[in-house]
């Protein structure tokens, strides 16, 4: 074979063998978006904004957020599992869309566990059962025994069937073994409107939301579903700690790429991210609305996903809770 023609396998071989590393090293080399599963504000929207602006510097393209609407977080979601796996197409994913989506929907068009890998978690925040302020029982213990010696006497606001305020509610009456009427809202304000006017007893709502209507003494603070106390309400216990067994309940958020993305996108995704989420700023600002860090490793994070996804709809079923 000829010097030229065995210089050119030669180059073409060395090319062919380096082009994954050459493919790797070149991601990312466009723009990537966030899909935002929601509507502009709102804890979805303002995490992958705040995400969004931090990541792009440490990626080096810019970051665009994109809000897909529909169906809760359903459809922005299917939009994300059906993007082309190659690094530029991320969601926020979060406790609704990667747990509770399953358990709600027979046939929600993405299976969170198999379509879908968890950059980070960023944050999560618990909820507080709040109640008119001029209710009689003030701590948990008194609420149960109340509630258990007179069915039906109690009410509830809740918020959208399969919401984070509707499961709660759900669970505090399920565990609790207590009757209580439920009464839906189609949002947080108007169940405060008619929680602060005394028309309704109870509300199981984000914390965050809660606390400045818990500080002005417009309601008062029962408990709250969290793992550990809430550092904006120190003084409130968990649900846990007033002896409701099991009532743990966190709405958590994070950065999600769809499955087969190719590992060495996620890796630079992980890395980047770990960056993003260690910015003081970020975390000070989070914080200090009501947020609690997630500071999970790789393993830990998809060993928490595959949990919560595992959990959550099968205490949807047994409770005979569904979106459709």
């Amino acid at each position: 074979m000829p010097n030229q023609a065995r210089r050119s396998v030669v180059i073409g071989s060395a090319t062919a063998l380096a082009s994954p590393w050459l493919h790797a090293q070149a991601y990312p080399s466009r723009p990537v978006r966030i899909i935002v599963p929601t509507t502009p504000g709102g804890g979805y929207d303002n995490l992958g904004r705040l995400v969004a602006e931090r990541l792009s510097p440490e990626l080096g393209v810019g970051v665009v957020v994109e809000n897909r609407t529909g169906g809760g977080t359903l459809v922005g979601t299917q939009v994300a599992a059906a993007a082309a796996p190659d690094g530029y197409t991320l969601v926020v994913g979060g406790l609704a869309n990667m747990a509770l989506n399953a358990g709600l929907y027979k046939n929600p068009q993405y299976n969170p566990a198999t379509d879908f890998v968890p950059i980070a978690l960023v944050a999560s925040f618990s909820y507080c059962l709040v109640a008119r302020r001029d209710l009689p029982q003030s701590t948990l213990p008194e609420l149960l025994a109340y509630a258990r010696a007179n069915p039906g006497k109690l009410n509830m606001a809740t918020g959208g069937t399969g919401s984070g305020q509707h499961v709660a509610a759900v669970m505090l009456r399920r565990l609790g073994n207590i009757q209580m009427v439920e009464i839906p809202y189609k949002g947080a304000q108007a169940a405060y409107t008619d929680l602060v006017g005394g028309r309704v007893d109870l509300f199981f709502d984000n914390t965050t939301t809660a606390q400045p209507l818990i500080e002005a003494g417009r309601i008062k603070a029962i408990a709250t579903s969290g793992s550990q106390r809430d550092k904006s309400l120190a003084a409130v216990p968990t649900a846990i700690e007033a002896g409701l067994a099991g009532m743990v309940l966190e709405s958590w958020l994070g950065i999600f790429a769809p499955a087969r993305t190719p590992p060495a996108a996620v890796s630079r995704l992980r890395e980047a991210m770990t960056r993003v989420v260690a910015q003081p700023d970020l975390r000070k600002r989070l914080e200090d609305g009501g947020w609690r860090m997630l500071d999970q490793d790789a393993a830990s994070t998809e060993q928490f996903v595959r949990a919560e996804a595992e959990r959550w709809p099968t205490f949807l079923r047994e409770a005979g809770i569904s979106g459709e």
